[in-house]
């Protein structure tokens, strides 16, 4: 599978929401009816052969919950604004692209500042979403709380993407800090 984000600061909107793709009919099926409240409407894997058929012919009212599922169903409207953004991908990505050139250069001279994507084949790569860059406080002397604070007065938002799983109250079971230290010098 491969997933795709349409959330509004992303290459293309729809609003919000995303897709996702794959090669596997299997997986295809599952992933439809798990975005449609688990419905099955397909007589040949119906569970209740009463209900859903009539003289061996399928009822064509008739379907069946056999999975929990959510309503993830895009809308029209949502759909209409994707399609819209997707014929102007290319102009979203080449202003994407400026901006980040634009960051690069004017960041070349700060010592204590390195944009992680920086290189011409990271840039040549990158959808944009993000602009990253490492900081390192120690260097400016400063905590990051206080250098986030500074640029949110000046109208620069930051933010810290991502914060690993593990921290997250949800995932402690995943493990602890110290079992991830390549995540945790990037934190």
């Amino acid at each position: 599978m491969a997933c795709f984000s349409f959330h509004p600061v992303k290459s293309i909107t729809t609003g919000e929401g995303g897709a996702v793709t794959t090669n596997d009919p299997e997986l295809a099926r599952r992933l439809r009816m798990l975005r449609n409240h688990g419905l099955e409407r397909e007589a040949a894997r119906l569970c209740e052969r009463e209900q859903g058929f009539d003289h061996g012919e399928p009822n064509p009212w008739y379907y069946e919950q056999q999975l929990l599922g959510f309503n993830y169903r895009i809308t029209d409207l949502q759909a209409a604004l994707g399609l819209s953004q997707l014929r102007r991908i290319d102009d979203f990505m080449r202003r994407r692209l400026e901006l980040a050139r634009y960051y690069d250069a004017s960041f070349a001279g700060v010592l204590a500042l390195r944009p992680l994507q920086a290189s011409c084949d990271a840039r040549a790569r990158s959808a944009h979403h993000l602009y990253i860059v490492d900081i390192d406080y120690s260097a400016l002397g400063r905590s990051r709380r206080a250098v986030m604070a500074d640029l949110k007065q000046r109208g620069i938002g930051t933010q810290v993407h991502y914060i690993p799983l593990y921290r997250q109250p949800f995932h402690r079971g995943l493990g602890q800090p110290k079992d991830f230290p390549s995540a945790e010098t990037l934190l």
